[in-house]
């Protein structure tokens, strides 16, 4: 296990590295600089020039990259121009929110999936096979930004001006105004609550492809001759199927958790702008609109680095599962 984990950490290296190339290259191609932030319309071109001295934007790319690429790999990513504050800071700001929408949208579609995913191996080809298999289809083929949109319009405006429910949900934010009037309890409830959507929104999109992936292993598995003498000794069917056959179909389903983080990332950028979620998704949005290229290299880089984690995390859990790996 030591050996994989090591050989996989090695792996990443160049892998981040070459990340990190390719964010500085693409920024540096896009039209505009952080100086255009402070040029208005009356400055001369000489204070221009000199503002962009000063920020080091006229040294050579070579330059450029090296001085960036040194500081980034001590975790100092410069100064955020839109932010007015470091970007360590900015992103110690907007980080926390996204991991939490993040983990919780990736638990529930995870957990959700593989739920429905072996309701419908056993109960093949019957009436909640296909209606389960044309909501995961449906949900699965559908962008998370719309789906935040309709959720917002169903959940949040319907319900409460429409339909005048006794439960609905807010349309954005991370908290209520009157948060830090609230108890511990009482703030814990009101983040939950404003949690409900925007994880739904991401979470949905995903959980057909885990159910349909656990679905087709589960077929695969239960028709092995070791569930069948499972059953043949007795053992209740719960233990059969969650002991004996999960286990063993969840192999192709772990491989999922490596490729669905880029999804689950590139969706949290437009259902955190949707929702007004103050995340890393936002903050990247808020830094190509602004031009401010330390703060939209930093989130870029840090994206990229939760992906690479989450396919070494991924690569983990199936030593984990299955010895096979860790023999190998």
């Amino acid at each position: 296990m030591r050996r994989l984990i090591l050989g996989r950490i090695l792996w990443a290296v160049p892998l981040l590295l070459g990340v990190l190339t390719l964010v500085f290259v693409v920024a540096d191609l896009a039209p505009g600089d952080p100086a255009t932030l402070f040029i208005g319309p009356g400055v001369s071109p000489e204070a221009a020039a000199q503002l962009r001295d000063t920020f080091g934007l006229d040294d050579p790319l070579p330059v450029r990259y090296l001085r960036w690429l040194t500081a980034s790999l001590t975790g100092d990513f410069g100064y955020s121009f839109s932010q007015a504050r470091p970007v360590s800071s900015a992103i110690a700001g907007f980080l926390p929110n996204t991991l939490l929408l993040s983990s919780l949208a990736l638990l529930v579609a995870f957990g959700l999936g593989i739920l429905i995913g072996v309701v419908q191996a056993i109960r093949q080809n019957s009436l909640v096979d296909s209606i389960l298999s044309a909501l995961s289809l449906f949900f699965y083929s559908m962008p998370s930004f719309w789906l935040a949109i309709m959720l917002i319009m169903v959940f949040a405006v319907l319900a409460r001006n429409v339909w005048e429910l006794p439960i609905f949900f807010p349309a954005s934010g991370v908290r209520s105004v009157n948060f830090d009037l609230m108890s511990p309890w009482e703030q814990l409830l009101d983040r939950l609550y404003h949690l409900v959507l925007p994880v739904m929104a991401l979470s949905l999109v995903l959980v057909g492809g885990v159910a349909r992936f656990t679905r087709a292993s589960m077929l695969e598995v239960i028709r092995q001759d070791f569930v069948r003498t499972a059953r043949a000794k007795g053992l209740p069917e719960r233990v059969v199927v969650f002991k004996h056959a999960l286990r063993n179909a969840l192999l192709p389903v772990i491989t999922l958790l490596g490729l669905y983080l880029p999804l689950l990332f590139t969706g949290a950028v437009f259902v955190e702008v949707v929702f007004g979620w103050p995340g890393m998704g936002w903050a990247l949005v808020e830094a190509v609109d602004k031009r401010d290229f330390p703060l939209l290299m930093a989130v870029s880089s840090i994206f990229g680095v939760m992906v690479i984690l989450g396919n070494l995390l991924a690569d983990v859990l199936y030593a984990v599962v299955d010895p096979r790996v860790r023999h190998e």
